[in-house]
């Protein structure tokens, strides 16, 4: 290999190692009908159990998942308005 050659697949390597380690993941989809990933169906999981639905209740099965929904839902309104004043 001449000393050109060696310079080039030097400074591609260099750019590909530079934008890899900038690559920005996507955290959140902006479409809401977009798949969730397998992580953030758990994470949900864990914020409606955590908010008293149990998905072994089936004798106050509607009203478990409702009340859970109402609670995750406000938690979440609370944390986006406290974000946005944080800011």
């Amino acid at each position: 290999m001449n000393l050109f050659s060696r310079i080039g697949l030097g400074a591609l390597l260099t750019v590909v190692t530079i934008s890899t380690v900038y690559a920005q993941p996507v955290t959140q989809p902006t479409d809401p009908s977009a798949p969730k990933t397998r992580a953030q169906v758990r994470a949900d999981l864990l914020e409606w159990l955590a908010a008293g639905y149990d998905p072994f209740d089936w004798i106050n099965y509607p009203e478990n998942a409702q009340r859970a929904g109402r609670i995750v839902a406000q938690r979440r309104a609370e944390q986006g308005n406290s974000s946005s004043t944080v800011q």
